[in-house]
């Protein structure tokens, strides 16, 4: 019966974490209007960032526009890992919405070359957010000293 208790008792505390995390994720996915209010950094390139394993903070609400000098996710596609880039040039009509263009940081050359055929700018629906902010990653910097 003591044993039984216990399982009962720690299925429930995983029960509990699980949802904890789940309402905490929905919660800001509420608070940033953002369908992936964070993702990972998969290199170190962005000046803004510092590296490989930072956390970056996305907001997609409507009325933010995107300017020039703005960092902004988006997603090709054809292609699954999402791209952070900093726009160029933004043509906006007056309904909210607009077209991008982005250039990488290291990158001579803007990102037309990264998009499908035929394509010349980014358009609202492929962008997931803006970045709002970072979070650096103290785990991968101790991992690739």
């Amino acid at each position: 019966m003591d044993q039984r208790r216990e399982i009962i008792n720690l299925v429930l505390k995983c029960a509990l974490i699980c949802s904890t995390i789940i309402i905490v994720w929905k919660t800001l996915i509420l608070l940033t209007n953002c369908a992936s209010p964070m993702i990972i950094s998969l290199n170190g390139e962005q000046p803004d960032f510092r590296g490989l394993g930072d956390i970056l903070v996305l907001t997609n609400y409507d009325s933010a526009s995107v300017q020039a000098c703005d960092l902004v996710v988006f997603r090709i596609e054809g292609r699954d890992i999402p791209i952070v880039h900093r726009v160029i040039k933004v043509r906006a009509k007056k309904d909210g919405y607009f077209k991008i263009l982005t250039k990488g940081y290291m990158n001579v050359v803007d990102d037309r070359g990264l998009y499908p055929s035929g394509q010349l700018w980014i358009e609202k629906k492929d962008v997931i957010g803006k970045v709002y902010g970072y979070v650096q990653s103290a785990i991968f910097r101790f991992s690739y000293c």
